[in-house]
């Protein structure tokens, strides 16, 4: 499945820009990791490396990492910058079921 046809879904899509060399991504990781068990199947999460998918990061605008993105049916409803907490996330999961 592609980027684009994973975004398209019509279920929220968190999108994790990171990169391997930055701390805060280390630390978003175990928060993914958590809000995974919370949000189970309602909604996906995806990690993007920005090195590794260089234009994928250019089409939207990642400046900086680690970028925080919820897509869904490929419109981008929300987005931050560092590292947001998993009870936040699944809250906004939530609310754009």
């Amino acid at each position: 499945m592609t980027f684009q046809e994973i975004i398209n879904q019509d279920k929220p899509v968190l999108v994790d820009f990171f990169a391997t060399w930055c701390g805060p991504c280390k630390t978003m990781s175990t928060v993914l990791e958590d809000l995974k068990t919370k949000v189970g199947e309602d909604a996906t999460i995806l990690k993007i490396d920005v090195d590794k998918n260089p234009k994928a990061a250019s089409v939207y605008q990642v400046r900086g990492v680690p970028t925080l993105i919820i897509f869904k049916n490929g419109k981008p409803l929300w987005r931050q910058s560092g590292v947001v907490p998993a009870q936040q996330l699944a809250e906004l999961l939530q609310k754009h079921q």
